[in-house]
């Protein structure tokens, strides 16, 4: 794993989340196959010329309303890599508000987690600078309204 801690992994070997100055090592160290891009600012893939398939759903980092539509499409790209046996990470700039909200959706969405709190706990124990701002945490509790 990358020693900078620019990104940690959510689910060993297979799933890993961080900040954009972590994909490159997520690729080359970790053998991260599918990035999911959580920039709205994304103008390409922050490992460039790395052979992966590069997915971007656009979240604003400062939304006016909870984007709830994007974080279930973010937390479905992440899953579907996962369940079809690929590594894949994930990450925004600085990987803590809005891949933190992603994190705790993936927990949540493959059962590993079940409550949002226990979920939010769990990414924050493998990346302690998560930080789910208001708006994030209300677009997780209308995709997982029993959670």
């Amino acid at each position: 794993m990358s020693h900078d801690k620019h990104y940690h992994p959510l689910i060993a070997d297979r799933v890993y989340f961080g900040g954009a100055a972590g994909v490159a090592a997520m690729v080359g160290e970790d053998g991260v196959e599918v990035v999911v891009d959580l920039r709205e600012e994304s103008t390409g893939c922050a490992a460039p010329g790395a052979d992966v398939v590069w997915t971007r759903i656009p979240l604003d980092d400062r939304p006016e309303a909870p984007q709830s539509a994007l974080f279930k499409a973010a937390i479905d790209a992440v899953v579907a890599a996962y369940r079809d046996g690929r590594k894949v990470g994930f990450h925004c700039g600085g990987g803590k508000g809005r891949t933190g909200t992603v994190a705790a959706g993936v927990l949540l969405e493959l059962g590993l987690c079940r409550t949002l709190a226990e979920a939010e706990a769990k990414a924050r124990e493998a990346r302690p600078v998560i930080n789910i701002k208001p708006l994030q945490r209300v677009a997780l509790q209308s995709l997982y309204p029993d959670a």
